[in-house]
């Protein structure tokens, strides 16, 4: 018999409060799911019966008797996982408590169109699973980050500035050749917001997550869920004027800041530097390599270049300048960071701050935490797995 079938809504409530708290005794499960100790420890050892969870060591000393810990069980199989930037790619396959069995990075460019980036993520995929010792039917769910709008419904895309040969193409029928599992699709910061949540237990209910790379994104958690917005399209910050008079955006519009303060933008600034006889290191890179790179500027800014810090600083100034006006009107808590440019160094992130707290209200900032995503650059590679864990529980209590 599956394991999955006939399973009660208290059941799977249950799963899915061990899933966002891995590492629950079951007293402690009890108290998080308002159930009693006696309905949840019975709860429990059905599920445990069942091969949903299992025991996963004790707990620390805390002057008693130590308690057992719970978490899903791994032999419910595996979550692949693909986060696709503008310039890069992550795929990966990660365990139901979100451990990564295996994981690959590689440079990739979506504007190639979907069927050359999918066809090297489905192959990726497969040596992915041979290399962890597994199957396609090991795969309990797929989850996909992508750098645009989406249709969370449909999982397409829909009039994405980036990727343009994307709108419209259902992923799901791409992939479903190669995977029966169900495949979940989000927007890539979406993503981003959902493994700074699962990372948390979903202790902080309304905070934000700021992608800086190719473009500018951002993931909205709102009273401890992912907000989408009406369509999708819910934290496409990247498109906010912070210059009527600025240069052309890729989306047809005047001065966004994504035109103004993303990587591009940051090289373009830094060619400007050189041939305006500013920068004797960046003309330097210009000269040897023929192209200056955002990482370029970072490293000039590293080694004291003036030029550079100015680049830096006004980048970081004008994302701190819109976000500013997402933190008077949505009043987080925090802010992650994350992205290929917050490699930069402390002072992109120095200028962002600076630039948040000059230009929002006091009340609004009085607790504000600004900082770099503690996951890093496996947030995304994590939060797709979340999302195709989450998602897969759901339609379980569903069907």
């Amino acid at each position: 018999m599956n394991r999955w079938n006939g399973l009660s809504p208290g059941e799977l409530a249950l799963l899915d409060t061990v899933f966002w708290s891995t590492g629950l005794s079951r007293d402690a499960l009890a108290r998080r799911s308002a159930f009693s100790k006696t309905r949840a420890n019975a709860v429990v050892a059905g599920l445990l019966e069942r091969g949903l969870l299992e025991e996963n060591g004790l707990q620390s000393s805390s002057g008693g008797r130590r308690a057992e810990t719970l978490r899903l069980h791994r032999g419910l199989g595996v979550l692949l996982a693909a986060d696709l930037g503008a310039t890069g790619l992550r795929v990966g396959v990660l365990t139901p408590d979100m451990q990564v069995l295996a994981r690959h990075v590689e440079s990739a460019d979506v504007r190639k169109g979907p069927e050359f980036v999918l066809a090297r993520v489905r192959a990726l995929l497969r040596q992915l699973l041979e290399q962890a010792g597994r199957s396609t039917h090991d795969v309990i769910g797929i989850g996909m980050g992508v750098p645009g709008p989406v249709n969370f419904e449909s999982g397409q895309l829909v009039n994405p500035p980036l990727m343009p040969e994307w709108d419209g193409f259902s992923i799901r029928d791409d992939l479903k050749a190669d995977f029966a599992a169900p495949l979940f699709v989000d927007n890539d910061v979406n993503i981003m917001a959902l493994g700074e949540l699962w990372r948390l237990q979903r202790s902080l209910h309304n905070f934000l997550v700021i992608k800086v790379g190719t473009g500018i994104g951002c993931g909205i958690v709102c009273q401890g869920q992912v907000y989408r917005g009406a369509t999708g399209s819910a934290g496409d910050v990247g498109h906010i004027c912070v210059d009527p008079s600025g240069p052309r955006c890729h989306c047809g519009n005047l001065g966004c800041v994504e035109a103004m303060a993303a990587g591009p933008a940051i090289a373009l600034m830094a060619r400007a530097a050189v041939q305006a006889g500013e920068s004797a290191l960046l003309a330097e890179t210009l000269a040897s390599t023929g192209t200056i790179r955002p990482e370029d500027v970072a490293r000039a800014s590293r080694a004291g270049d003036a030029a550079a810090n100015a680049i830096v600083q006004r980048a970081g100034g004008l994302i701190g300048q819109m976000l500013a006006s997402a933190v008077n009107f949505f009043n987080p808590s925090h802010i992650f960071f994350g992205g290929s440019m917050m490699r930069i160094g402390p002072l992109f992130l120095a200028s962002l701050r600076q630039s948040i707290y000059q230009r929002s209200l006091a009340l609004s900032t009085r607790q504000l935490e600004i900082q770099i995503s503690p996951l890093g650059e496996q947030s995304g590679l994590i939060g797709a797995a979340v999302l195709a864990m989450q998602e897969t529980l759901r339609m379980k209590g569903a069907a």
